[in-house]
């Protein structure tokens, strides 16, 4: 149908880059890679190692993925990011990483004496930013910038499976604020808004890394704090609580709305489902608010 001048030509004219790539991670040839908007000459590549171009950890992650290919006999699709400091000499990279989606084939015969792969390198950065966007939408509460309840309750069943199966202490603190409806009702939502974005902010700054802070609907927040028993969780509680009414304090509110009162639950082998340990938060809750509240609370279990 084609010549052979026509389809090396065809090949050639391929806007996404198709790498020959062989089992010892050789650059056999590069092909394609036209749409300029996306990729740089590749050309130089050929004849040179993954060794050569790529920092140790990267370039092992391509011989394996080449390798995996090989053993199946099967295309493999990868997704993958490159960034400036992974490529070993360049000057002046990205400033940002690079995502890719890799299809590898396996081919049919050998090249120098080696098994090699077909592998075609798709820039899909705007698809994966896309993606990450959409995703921090649809688990983060717009006012608090926290978390929401649907991504507590995704990470609370989560760390309970990891408690089961390894009995890692791990432990959930619910609050609210004290007397916010009364706060909404005299100063009117929009002033309750900026308290709760504020208290976001709070939680923000105070938790750990490895806690996760959400806003479970209302007034009322939650912090899942793994690796963490009652002990530590009550002065975890108790310092962010501090803070919060600092804040508050100074936002010129009624003095009446200056404060939360929160209940802890730390996880229990006895535990069958994860409403029990919410349950069980939200009692040392309601202890807080009868002790007149403005503290944090836990109900020990029998």
């Amino acid at each position: 149908m084609f010549s052979l001048k026509q389809t090396q030509a065809i090949l050639t004219a391929l806007p996404d880059p198709v790498f020959i790539l062989t089992r010892s991670g050789k650059y056999a040839n590069i092909l394609g890679g036209t749409d300029t908007r996306y990729y740089h000459n590749g050309s130089a590549l050929i004849g040179h190692y993954f060794s050569e171009v790529l920092v140790a950890e990267k370039a092992s992650w391509f011989m394996q993925q080449i390798a995996l290919a090989l053993q199946s006999g099967q295309m493999l699709v990868v997704e993958y990011q490159l960034a400036g400091s992974d490529v070993l000499g360049l000057e002046d990279g990205p400033d940002e990483p690079i995502w890719f989606e890799g299809r590898i084939q396996p081919l049919a015969f050998q090249i120098d004496g080696e098994d090699a792969v077909l592998w075609v390198a798709s820039n899909i950065t705007a698809r994966h930013q896309l993606q990450q966007r959409l995703q921090h939408l649809s688990e983060v509460d717009e006012l608090s910038h926290l978390y929401n309840r649907r991504k507590l309750r995704s990470q609370l069943n989560s760390q309970f499976s990891l408690f089961h199966r390894h009995q890692t202490p791990c432990s959930l603190l619910v609050f609210d604020l004290d007397f916010f409806k009364q706060l909404n009702d005299a100063c009117g939502h929009p002033t309750g808004d900026c308290v709760i974005e504020a208290v976001g902010r709070v939680c923000l700054q105070t938790v750990r890394e490895e806690d996760l802070a959400a806003r479970y609907g209302g007034d009322e927040f939650a912090v899942l704090m793994p690796h963490t028993n009652t002990q530590q969780a009550w002065s975890l509680a108790d310092r962010l609580r501090r803070k919060i009414q600092h804040v508050l304090l100074q936002m010129d509110l009624p003095q009446i709305c200056t404060s939360i009162s929160g209940g802890i639950s730390e996880f229990l082998p006895l535990d069958e489902k994860v409403e029990a340990i919410i349950q069980r938060a939200d009692r040392g809750l309601y202890m807080a608010k009868n002790l007149g509240r403005n503290r944090i609370c836990c109900e020990h279990p029998d």
